[in-house]
């Protein structure tokens, strides 16, 4: 079941009176110190990754493909996250793992809903280890996986109570992103992404400072990885699904493989990654290039 609607943001937050002040502390924003309606209210798009550095070098590609301005860094009064505007695109950084990006996810959905946003889709860009798939390759997730091999649920602790949330990605976004990038050429694959608790011992690595196990464990799990769909792994992809699908928004993601997990661990130093961090960013951006074009048509 896609995770889209074509309404106004579902109220997350309880109405809001002309009294309320609101504060978005990890963004640095509340409502004494910005206008969210005149600042965000034209926002259709929300692109995340972990790093802040590409999340910045992204909004100033954008800003020169599209040819509208991106301004500095929004989120200036702390140094939690940044996240820049460029025409009705944000990009922002939400760490490393799920925690932190589920922090960033929580204070936007609340920024979208103060700003009174309408049909925003979110996409996550970044990096993963690959599950028999060519470094460079660009897996658009069709479905996701979480620690305990569990199909499309996020697991939540709440009041000291495990809470499994449905963790769902929209279909057709994700077929249009497929669909992009098959027309620019880039090398792009589907298939379940399989999220971690950690780098290390949870994604079966033998180079960390702790190993219970050997080689033929990990390429063992990494086979019946294979076995289920699995075609890459990062430590976000479930919060990201299941918090998306719960705020009732359209969200896909969109991962270019680094290392190929059935050959080695991790790439050296020496290996250059920049080509291959730019692909998730040209299919997204072109996407949406594509979506704007055809809404300015409609416009004329």
């Amino acid at each position: 079941m896609p995770a889209s609607s074509n309404s106004e943001i579902p109220p997350i937050l309880p109405p809001l009176s002309d009294q309320t002040v609101v504060y978005l502390p990890h963004l640095g924003l509340s409502t004494l110190n910005t206008d969210f309606k005149e600042q965000f209210g034209d926002v259709k798009f929300v692109c995340t990754g972990g790093s802040s550095t590409r999340m910045s070098e992204y909004a100033k590609f954008f800003s020169a493909m599209a040819n509208v301005p991106s301004g500095g860094n929004l989120c200036n009064r702390t140094d939690r996250f940044v996240m820049f505007k460029t025409g009705p695109v944000l990009w922002a950084n939400h760490g490393i793992g799920m925690p932190s990006a589920s922090i960033l996810l929580c204070e936007l959905f609340k920024l979208l809903r103060l700003a009174c946003c309408a049909d925003v889709r979110f996409i996550r860009l970044g990096t993963c280890g690959g599950v028999d798939v060519k470094p460079g390759t660009v897996i658009i997730s069709n479905g996701v996986v979480n620690a305990a091999m569990e199909k499309h649920k996020f697991v939540q602790w709440i009041q000291g109570k495990e809470v499994k949330r449905d963790a769902l990605l929209d279909a057709q976004l994700g077929d249009d992103l497929f669909d992009t990038a098959t027309e620019m050429h880039l090398p792009v694959d589907r298939g379940l992404t399989f999220c971690t608790d950690d780098f290390y011992e949870g994604q079966m690595r033998l180079d960390g400072p702790f190993c219970d196990y050997g080689e033929e464990d990990k390429l063992t799990f990494m086979r019946q990885l294979i076995r289920i769909g699995v075609k890459n792994i990062e430590m976000e992809s479930t919060c990201f699904a299941a918090l998306t699908h719960r705020a009732k928004f359209s969200a896909a993601i969109c991962c270019v493989v680094l290392v190929n997990r059935m050959e080695k661990d991790t790439m050296g130093l020496k290996e250059s990654v920049g080509e291959f961090e730019k692909r998730p960013f040209k299919i997204v951006s072109q996407f949406i290039m594509n979506k704007l074009n055809r809404s300015s048509r409609k416009d004329e």
